[in-house]
């Protein structure tokens, strides 16, 4: 199976970015990883507008057969191992499992609509700049459970 996290703007945090790619570099051990970094840029201010920008340049990431899966804050919540089960049945599913971090506004309908699930990282609302980090080391933790490495103590 191959994974792909799509994420909208770049890291500006140093630290952030080093995590982020930290984990990335971990996560080759397990799976094809690929990290797809979209930089839109509108002029205009209104919110439907950049989510409209923003959606039309996700879809043109994604094919007809890639489980979607958007980090909202109005997804499904996974404890450490629930993700990790989570990803061992993608792993049955699919080919091709594709992440996708929103833009600050969130994700446009069009978006919504083509999703195959949502997921939430937790009830507390982080900053872009955070949200890959913490999702590169679940992303992580849930190799080293399905491999029953000794990364993760329950």
């Amino acid at each position: 199976m191959k994974i792909t996290l799509i994420r909208l703007g770049k890291l500006h945090l140093p630290f952030a970015q080093a995590g982020f790619d930290e984990y990335s570099k971990r996560l080759k051990h397990y799976v094809k990883f690929n990290d797809e970094l979209l930089v839109v840029t509108s002029k205009s201010k209104e919110e439907a507008s950049i989510k409209k920008l923003e959606g039309e340049a996700i879809l043109k990431k994604i094919q007809a057969t890639d489980y979607l899966v958007l980090l909202d804050e109005r997804g499904k919540s996974f404890s450490s191992p629930g993700f990790a089960k989570f990803i061992e049945q993608m792993q049955l599913k699919t080919n091709h499992l594709v992440f996708v971090i929103g833009g600050a506004y969130g994700f446009d309908e069009s978006v919504y609509a083509r999703a195959n699930a949502q997921l939430s990282i937790s009830e507390f609302t982080f900053s872009h700049q955070l949200v890959p980090l913490i999702f590169g080391e679940q992303l992580y933790r849930a190799f080293t459970i399905i491999k029953g490495e000794p990364y993760h103590h329950s």
